[in-house]
């Protein structure tokens, strides 16, 4: 097969990395630690498949801010208009923990856009367990305070949230993408992920819906994708065994496997 060449694209909204080429197009939305570098390998496998793109949030890397503030609503307009960019009228649509929120968003409010919805390792609700969203946000503010950048920090975070079994070069690939968020916009991000809340917006979805979570995942449970899968209609669960929260590198062949039956129309 011949291979396929992995090129960044600077857009006048929004910044990409696309391999890949249609008529099918899937479109990755990263997490709250991530950039358009956390998805190698999506985009080696399905960019065989497909025109595959993952963006930078609004803020990140490459990609300007949003001209007002960040919302969960605006965010997914920037979606709509991304696809604009890419050329596109819909998509598979698959986004990771705060991306995969973006993404329940995006389906719900641009029904006509999304061909099907693949949502990893997120939640209906911030503090779904309890969790007080004052205290998460200080204490994820906290070393921005003190004039750090993700970059310092990196290390620290991807430990906690990742499974044991990741490999050594899954663990660089995403401290790589995390260096590439300033301050600035990891602060927007965190302020507007304590307002998530799509569980009014979740029964009016109407793309082909899985939800994907590992096992060992701690920061978004196995009972948060169930409470989506519970509101989605027709929407279905996967629990990945030996997979924590960087769930799209820790076990790429089963996230792939599962965005090919999307593509696929497989509703199992």
């Amino acid at each position: 097969m011949t291979e396929t060449a992995t090129v960044d694209v600077q857009g006048a909204r929004i910044a990409w990395r696309q391999r890949g080429h249609g008529p099918g197009v899937v479109v990755l939305l990263h997490g709250l630690g991530g950039s358009r570098v956390s998805w190698e390998p999506q985009m080696a496998a399905l960019g065989e498949r497909a025109l595959v793109a993952a963006w930078d949030l609004p803020g990140y890397g490459a990609s300007p801010p949003l001209d007002g503030p960040m919302t969960f609503p605006a965010l997914a307009d920037a979606f709509a208009v991304w696809l604009d960019e890419l050329g596109t009228d819909r998509a598979h649509l698959v986004g990771i923990s705060f991306g995969g929120m973006v993404a329940q968003y995006a389906a719900a409010q641009h029904p006509d856009r999304v061909a099907s919805l693949t949502l990893l390792a997120t939640s209906p609700k911030f503090g779904l367990d309890g969790t007080e969203p004052e205290a998460w946000r200080a204490a994820r503010i906290a070393p921005l305070d003190q004039g750090l950048e993700p970059a310092d920090f990196a290390d620290l975070v991807l430990g906690a949230l990742a499974g044991p079994g990741i490999t050594p070069d899954a663990m660089a690939g995403q401290r790589a993408a995390m260096e590439r968020i300033s301050s600035a916009a990891l602060r927007r991000s965190i302020d507007c992920l304590v307002t998530h809340d799509s569980r009014s917006l979740l029964p009016s979805i109407v793309a082909p819906t899985v939800c994907l979570v590992g096992d060992l995942d701690d920061e978004t449970p196995v009972a948060y994708s169930q409470a989506i899968v519970d509101l989605v209609p027709g929407a279905r669960l996967e629990v990945v065994s030996g997979a924590g929260h960087l769930l799209n590198v820790e076990a790429p062949d089963a996230v792939n496997d599962a965005v090919l039956r999307q593509m696929e129309g497989d509703r199992r």
